[in-house]
Order: C-alpha cells, then sequence, then structure tokens
C-alpha cells in the first residue's frame, strides 16, 4: 500500500496457474471518496467511484473490498510489473507452385499486408490482415465498407449473422454493427493462436496448447492444456470444442466436464474446419485429415504435396479443399480421390471457405482471392485456359469504421425512434451490465455491450436486439446514446 498525505492506494491482482483467471483490482482513498478500478490486467478495466459521509466511513469501506478480494486469492503486486501480451504470428514460407495450369481467378483484392482472416456469407466477403484492416465486399469484388481496428487481426468468426474479429490486442470485436465494439477481452498470459465463437462462447487456443473458454459476459469459464503446443485449431458447436495441435486433435464437452476423445494427426494441426458430423485437420506433413466427430477416428486423408496451411470443404463435406505451403490449391473427392491441383497465382492460402461453387483464399501476399470452383471452369483451367483476373480497386469514398474507445463517441439522441430498444447500465452484483428497458424483452437477460462506453446509469438506443440460446441479448444495428 502506498500512501500520500490524503491518498491511499492498494493494488492487488489474481493470476492462476494453467489459465485461470488474469485480473487486477485496485482501490483508492481520496478523502471521502472511493474510488475501485478493476479489469483483466493489461487493460484499463472499469471504474466506480462512491462518495462516503465520513472518511473514517470510507477508509472502513475500503478496508472491507480489499479483504473480500484477498479472501478470495487476489494479492498485492506492482502495477505494470506483468510482460506485455506476447503475440505469435504464423511463420509462413510460400514457394511457387508445382501445379501445371493456374487456377480460373475471376477477381483479386489486395489488401496490403498478409491476412488470414476470411468469412463469406449470403451477402458478403469478409477479409482482414495484419494491419488490422478488415473489407467487406460483394461476391463480385465490389469493397463494401472498411474496419480500422487496433491491431493485427488473427481470424474471422462468424456466430449465426455476428461476425467477430479476433485481433492481436487480445480483444475480439464484433463487427455486426456500423460501430464495432470490442465484446471480449483475453488474458494478458494467453499468446492467441485462433479462435472460434458458438451460441456467445468464446474459445481461444494458444501457443502452449491451452484452450480457453469465455461466456459472452468476457467472463472465463473453464480451460484445459492438450497434450501439444502450437493449437492452430479450434472448433465448436453443441456437442464439443475440437482442439487441435501439434499432437492432434482432442474434443471436449463444451461445459468443461473433460476429454472426450483424443487422436494423433499424421504431423501437427495447422488449421481446421468442421461439418456436421466431421472436423478436418490440416497439417505439417502434407495432408487434411478427416475426423469423426463422435468418436474422433479418422475417416479419410487427403494428400497434397506440401504443407498444409488451410482447408475448407462444400456442404457436408461433398468436395475437400486445401491450400498447400507452395502456393496451390487442392480439390478432393470425399473418398480422398485427387480431383485437380492448381497454382493459386498469388502466394499461399492461410485460409478459404467455399460458397456456390466459388473459393474463396486470403493469402501470404495480402489478397482475397475468388476462384470459379465449377467444374467446367477448372476443366478449363486444367487445359490451360482461365478468365482474365479482374483487379478490385478500392475506391476513395469507401466508407471506414473505428471502435468506439469512449462515450463521447457514441451519438446521442433525446428519445427514442419508433421501433428502436432501450437498454440501460446497472450495477449487478460488483460488476457493470446491460439491461433491456424496453417491453417485449425479458428484463433479467444481459446485452452482450461495449464495455469501453458503459456508464453506470447510462441509457442507450439500439436498432435491434436479437435472443441468444445462450441467454443473452446481441445488438444489431447503430448504438446512441439517449439524453
Amino acid at each position: 500500500m502506498s500512501t500520500g498525505s490524503a491518498v491511499s492506494t492498494t493494488y492487488l491482482e489474481l493470476s492462476q496457474e494453467g489459465g485461470g483467471a488474469h485480473k487486477f483490482y485496485e482501490v483508492t482513498v481520496d478523502g471521502q471518496v472511493v474510488t475501485v478500478r478493476y479489469g483483466r490486467i493489461g487493460a484499463a478495466g472499469q471504474t466506480q467511484t462512491t462518495t462516503f459521509p465520513t472518511t473514517e466511513k470510507a477508509r472502513a469501506a475500503a478496508a472491507r473490498k480489499v479483504g473480500e478480494k484477498v479472501r478470495k486469492g487476489y494479492a498485492p503486486a506492482v502495477r505494470g510489473g506483468r510482460a506485455p501480451r506476447a503475440v505469435t504470428r504464423r511463420q509462413v514460407s510460400s514457394a511457387p507452385s508445382t501445379a501445371r495450369a493456374v487456377a480460373p481467378v475471376l477477381w483479386r483484392f489486395r489488401t496490403g499486408s498478409a491476412a488470414f482472416g476470411i468469412h463469406v456469407d449470403d451477402e458478403r466477403c469478409w477479409v482482414g490482415n495484419q494491419a488490422g484492416d478488415v473489407y467487406t465486399l460483394d461476391h463480385e469484388g465490389a469493397v463494401l465498407a472498411r474496419f480500422s481496428l487496433p491491431d493485427g487481426v488473427k481470424c474471422l468468426v462468424a456466430d449465426d449473422f455476428w461476425i467477430y474479429a479476433g485481433c492481436d490486442d487480445g480483444k475480439v470485436y464484433d463487427l455486426s454493427s456500423k460501430l464495432p465494439f470490442a465484446a471480449y477481452d483475453i488474458a494478458a498470459d494467453v499468446d492467441i493462436f485462433w479462435l472460434d465463437i458458438h451460441e456467445g462462447v468464446l474459445d481461444v487456443s494458444d501457443r502452449d496448447g491451452r484452450l480457453t473458454v469465455i461466456d459472452h459476459e468476457d467472463e472465463h469459464q473453464w480451460s484445459r492444456r492438450s497434450q501439444g503446443e502450437h493449437a492452430w485449431m479450434v472448433r465448436a458447436d453443441d456437442r464439443a470444442v475440437y482442439h487441435g495441435h501439434h499432437r492432434g486433435v482432442t474434443a471436449y464437452a463444451p461445459d468443461g466436464g473433460g476429454e472426450l476423445w483424443h487422436t494423433p494427426t499424421k504431423g501437427g494441426v495447422l488449421f481446421g474446419w468442421q461439418e456436421q458430423d466431421a472436423v478436418y485437420a490440416g497439417t505439417a506433413h502434407r495432408v487434411v485429415q478427416r475426423l469423426a466427430k463422435d468418436s474422433g477416428a479418422i475417416e479419410a486423408t487427403y494428400t497434397c504435396d506440401s504443407a498444409v496451411y488451410s482447408c475448407a470443404t462444400s456442404p457436408g463435406g461433398r468436395f475437400v479443399f486445401a491450400g498447400d505451403a507452395a502456393s496451390s490449391v487442392y480439390c478432393f473427392d470425399q473418398d480422398g480421390t485427387r480431383l485437380w491441383k492448381l497454382g493459386t497465382g498469388g502466394g499461399s492460402a492461410l485460409s478459404m471457405q467455399y460458397r456456390d461453387e466459388r473459393l474463396y483464399l486470403v493469402t501470404t501476399d495480402g489478397s482475397l482471392v475468388c476462384v470459379d470452383a465449377s467444374e467446367t471452369a477448372v476443366s478449363a483451367a486444367q487445359q490451360g485456359t482461365v478468365p482474365v483476373a479482374r483487379d478490385v480497386k478500392l475506391a476513395a469514398a469507401t466508407p471506414t469504421y473505428a471502435p468506439a474507445t469512449a462515450a463521447a463517441a457514441v451519438s446521442t439522441v433525446t428519445q427514442a425512434p419508433a421501433g428502436a430498444v432501450v437498454v440501460e447500465c446497472v450495477q449487478d452484483a460488483g460488476r457493470l451490465r446491460v439491461h433491456v428497458l424496453s417491453d417485449g424483452f425479458d428484463s433479467s437477460w444481459n446485452v452482450q455491450f461495449p464495455r469501453a462506453i458503459r456508464e453506470p446509469g447510462a441509457r442507450y438506443v439500439v436498432d435491434a436486439l436479437h435472443p441468444a440460446a445462450g441467454g443473452f441479448y446481441r445488438v444489431r444495428g447503430d448504438i446512441r446514446r439517449l439524453l
């Protein structure tokens, strides 16, 4: 405890082995005012201020707060004593393709930095790169918008129609509205490799082979350390969380109840994909392996000619696609028969997705590439006939959105527009949560809401709220403060 003339501050930390809690708690007494600041170590955290009738009562209240935390395992610490977040970016080499023909590329958008993040839905294509840029395009390659995030994008994941970007700063940003916001803040001791989100639950795999599970309120649920390190794969569904690392794939019960199965793979896992009944692991030993979700049994092996950086399938796993370290892209039949191998024409595919006879790739040179994967186009490409790839340009007027960093960044309204939903920030068991005030909603449910703009008692207007399976609401549309 450090003491000035009228100000005293106690700083505590709780950091458990094995990827558990990693939090701080700071209590400052300044005369009759007690200020509590708390959150993840390495983050700014949240602040609460209370004024008491006398200095003695303020000090007594502070002592109670400190005592409660010490009993829970917090201990005195030096603020800033912990090392900054470790960030590992995948070190990749990309050799020229040995394929005799080049894939039929329809269009290509160069983002300017190596790209790992991709998602394609009914309306848009999303690409996220190491510079922290996320672009959305339509299926013909027209650029629609840009999100400017504070750090490099690890991956893009979808949960129903919500899109999240996991970044090197340890935050996971919700990009589903015009105003992106940090929905999750991952502990600073987790060196993030890959992420997945299922029904609001965030699954994080890391350098040490840990799996960390966080709920929609950004609260740690459970963690496990798998048999291998360098866990580049995590996929989740109702049945399990599938964790791929350098010793294979391990499936865990979604509630943290324990390991369901473990299957060694042929080489360390570098990428993962899932369908309804199977997971697909791309490995450093030049294969993609299909594992049954219920048992972990290896059902098929798809052999490439170099280390596999990415893989994907058509719906139901009818066709299996892979991208290797030698700038080639492959297509296999369900049983493992190789149908074709073609050059990407622009670096190795670090991630990919198939949709409506098109294969979308993000590559080592930072491009989002749209390949015509129809049987006719591929047959023509194998004979040397490919379309002239169109280079997509970024328009100067492309709208750009950045995360809110303070309440002042949010626009204000004096009354809620017709059809809008009103929510309120409230103190609940020592945490600042957001509940719904408008009729027609369950007022006991919390709302996944930007922490950076929460203020006690503040009310906000959102365009819409949608219920999630985990018993909470997600925001759709703009967020405005209600004055």
